[in-house]
């Protein structure tokens, strides 16, 4: 049993934290009734960790695009794009993409995990450098390992840090990529992208922004945190993901470089991977409708994330650094915050258990993702089960005293 030693850790780990086995790698969703609403077990329970910013996922123009899209072309391509061919959705998706974001190339990738692999582990090679930003998404750092380039991080959200990085390396910027997000997914907070873009034109670089947390969220088309700053011009790659804001699943590349083009013949995760189902394009397709032609879902999830931040905040509870859609309450040790989540839940309210080494800096913490099908009497009724468990929290709150 040698090769499965290295879990050992895990698994004593694991017992300890969750000797009741309710754990949130265990959580069984039986019957889901609204974005906003499921059953777990025997629990009809308020939905508080899905992502899901637009409440898109039973949108009846959605669930019939799926519908006529199966009916149409069937379950599924079976098969990449490079050996099986496009669909006539594939390509119309990309184009109206393209439109949104105002970008001559877009590519879209199965996943949003296999977009960051596509552009990261593709563009970037062993004489090249990625300069990234410390809390980052897994799945940018996968694709760093991926594409054998120099990494070096940057402190989180610190200009003067990445720009001192940045004038080191000189004409070696030609070669570099500069990594952010437009919205952290486990503290809520933006990356100061005008500043960077500003760096950027001083040093060089290619700036890449994933947008997977702000698409649909931030800017007043909703096309994220660079149309929010306003240097939607400087960014030279655009990262996204479906399985939020458009309530599906799938990744994309948006970008006005040409040379990008080229990705599709050179990228292990879209040439090798099967291509997205045509119900999924179809319901995709149709929420990026929406997602432009309704700006009062917007509205009505910044009302949402607004309402619960300031109670939680009101309560005493620590939070991220800014109101947002994410809204993080950042704990004790990892046994109180397990303990916090099953009090949660045993109040129906289901949210995000995100424990070291997943939570930047060492922070324990549990994470609410607010929806703009959310009423606010279920935020009020979020709130009320914190409340209620507000008395499980007597350490100081320091911020050293949130580190697992």
């Amino acid at each position: 049993m040698a090769l499965f030693d290295k879990f050992n850790k895990l698994a004593n780990d694991r017992a300890e934290l969750f000797p009741t086995g309710l754990s949130p790698f265990e959580t069984r969703i039986e019957e889901v009734y609204s974005p906003t609403e499921a059953r777990i077990g025997g629990r009809r329970v308020l939905l508080a960790g899905t992502n899901n910013y637009l409440g898109l996922t039973f949108a009846p123009e959605c669930i019939e695009a799926a519908h006529k899209a199966v009916e149409r072309e069937g379950t599924g391509t079976t098969g990449s794009r490079m050996a099986n061919g496009s669909y006539g959705g594939h390509y119309a998706l990309e184009a109206e993409l393209g439109d949104f974001y105002r970008c001559n190339s877009v590519i879209v990738f199965s996943t949003g995990y296999l977009a960051s692999l596509g552009l990261i582990g593709t563009l970037a090679g062993a004489q090249d450098i990625i300069l990234l930003d410390a809390d980052c998404h897994a799945s940018i750092y996968d694709a760093c390992r991926l594409s054998g380039a120099q990494i070096i991080r940057f402190r989180h959200n610190d200009v003067a840090d990445l720009e001192r990085r940045l004038q080191r390396l000189r004409e070696r910027t030609e070669n570099t990529l500069i990594v952010v997000e437009g919205l952290y997914s486990m503290l809520g907070d933006r990356a100061p992208l005008a500043e960077i873009a500003a760096v950027k034109r001083r040093h060089g670089g290619y700036l890449v922004v994933d947008e997977a947390h702000s698409l649909g969220v931030l800017g007043e088309h909703g096309r994220g945190l660079s149309e929010e700053a306003g240097v939607a011009a400087e960014v030279d790659f655009v990262l996204g993901t479906f399985s939020k804001s458009l309530g599906a699943v799938g990744g994309f590349l948006a970008s006005n470089h040409p040379e990008s083009e080229f990705l599709r013949y050179a990228s292990r995760p879209y040439i090798f991977t099967a291509s997205p189902s045509p119900s999924v394009v179809a319901s995709t397709r149709a929420a990026l409708q929406l997602l432009r032609n309704r700006p009062q879902l917007r509205e009505r999830l910044w009302a949402n994330a607004t309402q619960l931040y300031h109670q939680l905040r009101a309560l005493g509870y620590q939070l991220g650094p800014e109101p947002s859609p994410v809204v993080a309450t950042l704990l004790g040790s990892r046994q109180q915050a397990v303990a916090f989540w099953q009090g949660l839940l045993e109040r129906n309210i289901y949210v995000n258990l995100v424990l070291p080494p997943a939570a930047p800096g060492g922070y324990t913490l549990v994470r609410c993702s607010v929806s703009a099908a959310h009423t606010p009497a279920q935020i009020d009724t979020i709130c009320e089960a914190f409340a209620d468990l507000r008395a499980m929290l007597k350490r100081s709150d320091t911020p050293d005293s949130h580190r697992g």
